[in-house]
Parts: structure tokens; sequence; C-alpha cells
């Protein structure tokens, strides 16, 4: 039985993999790709979005539901510097576009689809958790419909990579992954950057992808994206953040989690965004998240080539 998913994204580079691993798996009954603000604009990441599904030749059979242009409580902030201006590094540029978007708002579509698969959608978050906050906010039942939800986001041990203490996608909306956090999912999946950090993608691994048109696409897409991971960390390769949401949706035996309460700052000049873990119980609060805190990272790209090489 493939698994009822929907993917919430922001299309940049990793996003974009993590759509090709959920497509090429064969394991994924993908009811709709939703997207948001994030790394690029509502219109950008929903443009990438129609591209990589016709790269896979899906355009015909997913839906792409356009949600919120903007964050709850605050301005954008784009992530050009490690995306590029169109948020796929350049590659796909000379694609035209003949994808329908579908009619309504991300979120209705992510409550009409729960409602009628009650107890059966993942939702596999890899962008900022503006339209599921919309989604709780509007039917809060959906916390009790939905199968799980994974997100991939925060960071309870390390740094942030955009402040020192933030990971994008809960900096970009804060506000809106506290209402996540707090509306009560029974299975709320946090998929950071301590775990996706460890799932490097190197050029050697590319190689391994053989050639192909999506090889020479990943290839061309994650070029600026590795260049920009050396400059920073020293290491040419570029970090597989939200395909690795999508790998633990297809096999949970990858990471090892602990359930801890976890809440996000939203009233810090210096920490916005971070994730904040009460590793030993010091708030005295019911664990509400199932954080990731380690990877069998070998094994994910292992599944991550098969699929795309398939």
């Amino acid at each position: 039985m493939q698994k009822k998913v929907i993917l919430d994204v922001d299309t940049g580079v990793d996003d974009a993999l993590g759509i090709l691993l959920a497509v090429r798996s064969g394991e994924m009954d993908v009811l709709g790709i939703t997207t948001v603000n994030g790394n690029v604009s509502l219109d950008q990441a929903t443009k990438n979005t129609c591209k990589i599904l016709q790269l896979l030749g899906m355009e015909q059979k997913i839906p792409v539901v356009k949600g919120a242009n903007r964050p709850l409580m605050r301005s954008t902030f784009f992530e050009h510097r490690v995306h590029g201006k169109d948020g796929l590094g350049g590659a796909l540029s000379d694609m035209l576009i003949h994808t329908k978007v579908a009619d309504g708002h991300a979120s209705d579509f992510i409550v009409d689809q729960v409602k009628q698969h009650a107890g059966e959608v993942t939702l596999v978050m890899t962008a900022p958790l503006t339209n599921l906050a919309l989604a709780v906010m509007k039917y809060p039942d959906l916390i009790h419909q939905v199968k799980e939800v994974i997100v991939m986001g925060g960071v309870v041990q390390g740094f942030g990579n955009v402040t020192p203490t933030a990971e994008y996608n809960m900096y970009v909306d804060p506000e809106a992954a506290k209402i996540v956090f707090q509306a009560g999912f029974p299975a709320l999946t946090l998929v950071g950057l301590d775990v996706t950090r460890k799932a490097l993608l190197t050029e050697e691994h590319i190689r391994e992808l053989g050639d192909s048109l999506l090889s020479r696409y990943i290839k061309e897409s994650t070029a600026d994206y590795m260049q920009r991971y050396y400059e920073r960390n020293g290491v040419r390769a570029c970090a597989l953040h939200d395909p690795l949401a999508v790998g633990v949706a297809l096999n949970k035996q990858l990471v090892t989690t602990r359930h801890y309460y976890v809440d996000v700052e939203t009233k810090s000049e210096l920490c916005d965004g971070q994730t904040v873990c009460d590793f030993q119980n010091r708030l005295s609060k019911e664990a509400n998240v199932h954080v990731c805190t380690d990877v069998s990272a070998d094994e994910f790209l292992q599944l991550f080539i098969h699929a795309l090489r398939a």
C-alpha cells in the first residue's frame, strides 16, 4: 500500500530533491503539493514545483495548490544566496510551464484531503509552517484526523543556519511553528539540522546517479548549493535537509527519535526562531514532538540514490 502524503514546499533546491524522492520512491501516493512563501516567493515556489513535476512527467497526476504568500505576522525573508535567484540554482531556466495550478488555498486543500482520508494522510512539511498553522486555525480537529506530521525544521543541539540559533524554516515564520507545535498533534516528528547536516550529498553520490535527465538536473541545480556549503563548512557537499524529511516518511528506522517538549522563540531580538527543546523537563510540560537525534546517513543516501537512479 502506498502512503498517502501531502508535501508542503517552498521549492528551492532541496525541496525539489524531496519531491523527486517522494515520487520516484514508488511508495507514496502524493495527493497534492502545497506551496508557500519561503526560500523564494509563493509564485516562484509554485513555478518551481510545476517544473519539477513536468521533469517527472507527473504534472497531470499531482495537483499543485498555492498557499500563503507571506508569514503570519512578519515580512518575507528569501534565501536567494543559497538557492539562487530562481530557487533552483538556475536549472530548468528554459522550461516552459504548462501545468495548471489547482484552484483554492493550500490550507483548505490540506483540511479537505485529511477529512476525506481520515487517519491516513502524512503531511511532510519542508517549508515555513504557515499553511499548516492556517489549516489548524480553520479546523482544529485536523490534529486528530491526520496520520502524522513530519517537519523539516529547527535545530535543538547545534547552531542555526540563518542566525546563530535559528534554522531557516523556523526563523521565517516562528509564530506559525509555535501554533503547529502547540496544536496537540499526537504524531509530530521534527527532522532538524541535528540530523540533516549528517545527510550530505557529494559529487561522488551524483556520479552514482549515472547519466539521465534527472541526474543532470540534480548536478546542475546543486552546483552553487554545494559551493555555498563548502564556503561555510569546508566540505564540498550539500545537506539533504528536505529529502531526509521525505526519507523519514518512507522509513522511520532511518532515524533515532526522542519525545520532548519543544517550543519556538518568537519574542527575542537575538534568538527569534530558535527551537527550544526541554531535554530535562525543566518546564514540566507534556512532550509534544518526536525529535530526531541521530540518522543512519549512509542508509538514507543509498535509498535516495536508488530511487533516483532506478
